[in-house]
């Protein structure tokens, strides 16, 4: 490879980082909302092995790209669990307040810093459902990473599944900078929640949106055909896409407030 070429590609490798980063930052707030629940030590273990999923589900995604491209059942059921666990948060933090459920009180705890251990099946129920999300997520990811790295010229090297070698690095190399800064924002939302309550309300809100997203992919599927193909990928749906979502965090973050230090007995 020429030096003219080593150059065309990092610059694409560059741009790919950055826009797996961008993808990465909704994405993240998503495991965030999964994994809150659980106390530190569980937390770091399930956005670990959610990492390695990750990894795996994204490098296995690159060799069967063309197959993934129709599967867009994977989106739709995506796109109907955010919508769900979005609106029956939404909806449990806004019903009137009765007798306390067993939900509730770990909720409150959660916010007062007390969170119980979770059994086995629980915590393993949580890295199944954070894997699952980050394979409806892989399908836009990969899909993106892909048509950047298709306009790149063929380095001659040979070709990996059906990508030439060097544009399969690039893919790769990309989409894994963004699972790893997919994991460690996870960890900074879930600190913020905990110190902010009030933005969990905006967070759930944020979490929908996504879920809209999704289902803005589904509906434009060649299978579907309900809105353009071309509309997902679309600056208008973009610019739309990330003002709401930014216009949802900054209200949400002047609507709440830090969490109040608990006076010290003494």
């Amino acid at each position: 490879m020429g030096i003219e070429l080593i150059l065309e590609y990092l610059w694409v490798l560059v741009v790919l980082v950055g826009l797996e980063g961008l993808l990465a930052a909704d994405n993240a707030l998503v495991l965030a909302i999964m994994v809150r629940h659980l106390p530190e030590k569980q937390r770091k273990r399930a956005l670990f092995y959610g990492l390695a999923g990750a990894f795996i589900l994204r490098l296995g995604s690159l060799f069967i790209i063309s197959f993934l491209v129709d599967v867009w059942q994977v989106q739709a059921l995506g796109a109907a669990y955010l919508l769900f666990i979005s609106f029956k948060n939404l909806y449990d933090r806004m019903k009137p307040k009765h007798e306390e459920t067993d939900a509730e009180a770990a909720a409150a705890g959660a916010e007062n810093g007390v969170l119980q251990e979770a059994t086995p099946a629980q915590f393993w129920w949580t890295v199944a459902k954070v894997e699952f999300a980050d394979l409806a997520f892989a399908v836009d990811s990969i899909l993106a990473a892909v048509a950047l790295a298709m306009a790149l010229t063929p380095s001659g090297l040979g070709t990996i599944g059906s990508l030439d070698a060097a544009q399969f690095f690039v893919v790769f190399a990309g989409g894994m900078m963004g699972v790893i800064i997919m994991r460690f924002a996870a960890n900074i939302f879930v600190d913020l929640l905990h110190k902010r309550p009030g933005l969990e309300m905006a967070a759930f809100l944020i979490v929908g949106w996504v879920g809209v997203k999704l289902a803005v992919m589904v509906l434009a599927h060649d299978a579907i055909g309900i809105i353009p193909h071309e509309f997902p990928h679309s600056t208008l749906w973009k610019i739309i896409f990330y003002g709401v979502l930014v216009l949802i965090a900054v209200i949400g973050w002047f609507a709440s407030g830090s969490k109040k230090k608990q006076p010290t007995e003494v």
